[in-house]
């Protein structure tokens, strides 16, 4: 169960952080809300989730998930560039989030 809390909560991570795109620095308030509300069910979900993995897995994987998700969302949703360079640095975070997954002691 710690697993599936921290994937939702790096999912949530990613929404919150392409979130921010859509508050206008918090003058929208539906936006700013939502992008609240995902902050503090993100923070959530990683402290439960941090009950039962090592802390520096737990944080690690969750800031993974949300640096990744955010960077591909912003190509998609925004029209970022996405040179080869950058999606082989993507690449590298997903087989990091994964080896730490693999290699954590719960």
């Amino acid at each position: 169960m710690p697993w599936i809390y921290l994937v939702v909560a790096g999912l949530l991570e990613t929404g919150w952080a392409i979130g921010l795109k859509y508050t206008d620095g918090f003058r929208r308030p539906v936006p700013s809300v939502l992008t609240a509300l995902a902050i503090v069910a993100s923070m959530w979900l990683l402290g439960l989730a941090a009950r039962d993995l090592p802390i520096g897995t737990a944080y690690a994987v969750w800031v993974g998930i949300g640096a990744t998700g955010a960077a591909i969302l912003g190509v998609v949703l925004l029209g970022e560039p996405l040179s080869a360079a950058r999606a082989a640095f993507l690449g590298l975070l997903v087989v990091s989030i994964v080896g730490l997954k693999l290699t954590a002691a719960s």
